[in-house]
């Protein structure tokens, strides 16, 4: 009998398994996305990057409160007016009448939520802590709508008195009613008078409830139903002696929406007052000026990428915020495309990064266009110097670097200077807005055109006092920039040489009749005297007063400021550094049309994907693309009916053409769905024709 061996028992053993290494995951942060391992200057450009974004962030903020500053304070004295300052007397002669701000906001919707954010801050902070925003989405009934009402101002009713975090608690949906809010109301207003006495000890008990207001805040009020908002205005006005109930309207078209969606015994139990924010493009010109014709913003944008970015804002939704996220996209593209946009920030430190330029960031600059441009209208000597010698490179790029920071500090007040002699002029030649002028100068040369022509010929019989106004205001400009001092000294003298022909006007005009009176003529025949009338008319050049000649002197200065410091930002050389200029990149990424993109995606699914088995030829349908793209595909070969019997068919045969195997139900399941998706895409439209049991949709 053999030996059992030690190990034939499995219970016994022990048995080692060498464990796989783990290996720990690495957490790629928001800059991995633009550092590369090949680019040692990827977290140099991500750095600039966040640092610009934050710009663009903080910069907005302020001009959106800047703006909205006027408004905002004007309804907070509506509500202070109308909450905190009633007697009691006016309190009950307006009985149910409800207190309610129209606030015409404008279509850029995108841009409303910022506003109504600052507008319940600034309501919360200093004039009542029931404020309540809604949304028409959130509101398809009257229930949910007074449930929303209740949920907000009953979570901020805690805030109160933290002791007594039961009482504030939300109620059941069932006690959700206006009358459960009025006894809520009524205890908080007790605990306000016991923790803020000072605010109370000026009024009576008649007044106290008037003393905090509840504001109701409706976002985007032509959303609403409108039996809802009847409902909710006629509930609330049974209420207004007990809850001194505030409306604001968020509306987006124009007061008259009220009257569309409330009928006039509803809208009586209102007392309505208008009140109008600043226009979008109104916003969108300080916006401008503030980020994108600022010299201590380094990044820029080429002209095709500002019409992209303001064709987006005209022609689409007219939002400020869409057009600051734009902004960021460029900024971001920018930095991720060009690895030499670590140079694009402020001048000292884009100094510093000239300096320590690696060996193959100088050769990217010795490809930039507007580099190789400026080697060759060097001298000889020096263009081997820029092709062979790193560290001449590095000291020329520090010099251009100063140059291009100096063109953009010269740039932006002349260009102020000529809109503003310019805007004023009759059919706008050069255009209204500065963002048209400021194209313009970036994308050719200004002087060249047929409109600046024209500008300076209406510039040429501006009257005295009108030419005065507008160099005033140049000078203006000058002087708040600080800089350009020269310019500004003969702009002055200019002013001071056209103010001091006051006297000397009339005195010219008399004295060219006395000239036109010297002419004697003697007496001949009538053909002789009009033979010499031609020959004296012919001789005689018109002599200009001392206006017409300083103006004359005045044009001709402007226009030398213009051609030496509008030249076009595409000649100055490293302008690839700053200037973002892929408008079709842009394009693509931003202004799409939701049905165009689905039909790209669709017809060529390859497009989006990039994959190389879905590459097909033209008017041939692969089995190997996606379901959805093959009945689309085979939607398109039917005419304006489709036979909804014959479209399962072929989409069956080309799903089990590759596999050779028969159809399933599973098949026709997705096919189904598929069809479902189409008609919530608007691509099928149901005729109800029935004909043999076979269902007809037209395309």
């Amino acid at each position: 009998m053999s030996e059992i061996p030690l190990t034939s028992s499995v219970s016994k053993g022990c048995f080692v398994f060498k464990s796989a290494s783990k290996k720990r995951k690495r957490h790629v942060g928001v800059g991995g996305y633009l550092v590369d391992d090949s680019d040692e200057n990827g977290s140099d450009r991500f750095r600039i990057c966040q640092k610009l974004w934050e710009t663009v962030q903080t910069n907005t903020e302020v001009i959106q409160d800047q703006l909205n500053k006027k408004v905002l304070d004007s309804l907070a004295e509506f509500i202070k007016k109308h909450g905190l300052g009633c007697s009691s007397d006016n309190w009950r002669q307006r009985a149910r009448e409800t207190p309610t701000a129209a606030l015409m906001l404008g279509v850029n919707v995108p841009d409303h939520a910022m506003t109504f954010r600052s507008l319940c801050n600034l309501l919360q902070d200093s004039v009542t802590p029931f404020v309540v925003s809604v949304h028409a989405k959130e509101c398809a009934a009257v229930k949910l709508l007074i449930q929303k009402v209740l949920e907000q101002l009953m979570g901020r009713g805690v805030s109160v008195d933290e002791e007594q975090e039961d009482d504030t608690a939300l109620l059941q949906r069932t006690q959700c009613t206006i009358s459960a809010l009025c006894q809520w109301y009524k205890t908080v207003t007790k605990k306000c008078t016991q923790v803020f006495p000072q605010r109370t000890e000026s009024l009576t008990n008649s007044d106290l409830p008037q003393s905090l207001p509840v504001v109701v805040i409706f976002k985007d009020f032509e959303a609403f139903n409108s039996q809802v908002l009847q409902d909710f205005i006629l509930i609330c006005s049974r209420y207004t002696q007990e809850l001194p109930f505030i409306f604001i309207f968020g509306i987006a078209t124009s007061p008259s929406a009220i009257q569309h969606r409330l009928p006039h015994s509803v809208s009586s139990l209102l007392c309505i007052e208008v009140f109008h924010s600043l226009s979008c493009t109104q916003h969108l010109a300080s916006v401008f000026d503030k980020l994108i014709l600022n010299s201590q913003f380094p990044f820029k944008l080429s002209s095709r990428v500002i019409q992209v970015l303001v064709g987006i804002f005209l022609y689409h939704d007219f939002s400020v915020q869409n057009f600051v996220k734009g902004l960021q996209f460029s900024m971001l593209e920018h930095f991720k495309s060009q690895p030499l946009s670590m140079l694009c920030c402020q001048k000292q430190e884009a100094l510093l990064s000239a300096k320590t330029l690696s060996k193959k960031n100088v050769e990217r600059i010795r490809h930039l266009p507007s580099f190789m441009r400026y080697v060759e209208t060097q001298e000889p000597q020096e263009q081997v110097q820029l092709l062979t010698n790193d560290e001449h490179v590095k000291e020329v790029c520090q010099q251009l670097l100063k140059n291009l920071h100096k063109y953009h500090k010269n740039y932006y007040p002349i260009l102020q200077c000529l809109h503003s002699l310019t805007s004023s002029l009759p059919k706008f030649p050069l255009g209204k807005h500065i963002r048209e002028l400021h194209v313009s100068c970036i994308e050719k040369n200004l002087w060249e055109t047929e409109e600046y022509d024209s500008a300076l010929q209406l510039l040429r019989i501006l009257a005295k006092d009108e030419l005065v106004a507008a160099l005033r205001k140049c000078a203006e400009i000058l002087k708040s920039t600080k800089i350009l001092q020269n310019v500004l000294q003969q702009l002055e003298d200019f002013i001071g040489r056209l103010e001091a022909l006051e006297g000397v006007s009339s005195e010219d005009s008399s004295g060219n009749g006395i000239i036109s009176g010297k002419m004697e003529y003697q007496r001949t025949d009538l053909f002789q005297l009009q033979k010499t009338l031609l020959e004296k008319e012919s001789r005689r050049t018109k002599r200009m007063n001392p206006f017409e000649v300083l103006r004359s002197q005045v044009i001709e200065f402007i226009d030398s400021l213009v051609r030496e410091y509008l030249t076009p930002a595409e000649l100055q050389p490293l302008n690839e550094v700053c200037y973002y200029n892929s408008s079709g990149v842009l394009r693509q990424r931003l202004n799409v049309t939701p049905r165009t993109s689905i039909q790209a995606a669709l017809s060529h699914p390859f497009y989006y994907l990039q994959n190389e088995s879905l590459k097909t030829d033209a008017g041939t349908i692969s089995s190997a693309a996606p379901d959805l793209c093959i009945v689309y595909k085979l939607h398109l070969e039917c005419g304006r009916l489709i036979n909804l019997y014959d479209w399962l068919e072929a989409f069956l045969t080309v799903m089990s053409a590759a596999e050779d195997q028969d159809t399933n139900s599973e098949e026709c399941g997705k096919y189904d769905s598929l069809k479902q998706l189409f008609q919530r895409w608007n691509f099928l439209v149901s005729l109800n024709q029935q004909n043999r049991r076979l269902t007809m949709w037209q395309d």
